[in-house]
């Protein structure tokens, strides 16, 4: 059912030609409480609330000291490539969690934090709050997979994905462009 480390690694060149400056948002998955996923076509970004209809504020983390929603993990993105690999199947990709997929390389190289990144209507900001693989992933994924996203490399390459926050409210819809906005 799960790919082995081999199967993973086989994978990484497709996932290494995902765009760079520019790409799609290939499906958004709001979570309206803890375990819970909807599929939706399209989103609105707040600067307060995340993605609307999300649990992240009511959800909380439990790194901040009054166990508070983190403002640096607001929005969680993901490499539509790698969870088509990992996940097999489409109908799986949500069961990572994350709340937006897109095709575009999500390195440290390319997405240091404080990029900004236009996507649909809106601005976010890669944070550098770490996105790793957890007890969950591997239950879902397999215990490869999460040796494979956690890895050096896999750190390197933002294979689990990243963190950000909404720094300009607007709308998202699915097969809207993600880009790197010039820096100031």
């Amino acid at each position: 059912m799960f790919l082995s480390t081999q199967e993973l690694v086989e994978g990484l060149p497709s996932i290494l030609q995902s765009p760079r400056l520019e790409g799609t948002v290939e499906l958004i998955v709001r979570r309206p409480e803890v375990g819970g996923r909807e599929e939706v076509s399209e989103g609105e970004l707040s600067l307060e609330l995340g993605l609307m209809g999300d649990n992240w504020s009511a959800r909380g983390y439990k790194k901040t000291a009054d166990g508070s929603a983190h403002p640096d993990v607001q929005i969680n993105l993901m490499n539509a490539r790698v969870i088509s690999l990992i996940a097999r199947s489409r109908s799986r990709w949500k069961l990572a969690g994350d709340q937006f997929y897109v095709d575009l390389d999500l390195s440290k190289e390319n997405l240091p934090p404080g990029t900004k990144l236009k996507i649909g209507d809106a601005v976010i900001e890669i944070t550098a709050e770490p996105h790793l693989g957890c007890k969950k992933f591997i239950e879902r994924f397999g215990r490869d997979a999460a040796l494979f996203v956690n890895s050096e490399r896999g750190k390197q390459l933002n294979l689990r994905g990243v963190n950000a926050k909404v720094i300009k409210a607007g709308s998202v819809g699915v097969g809207d462009v993600i880009g790197k906005l010039a820096a100031e």
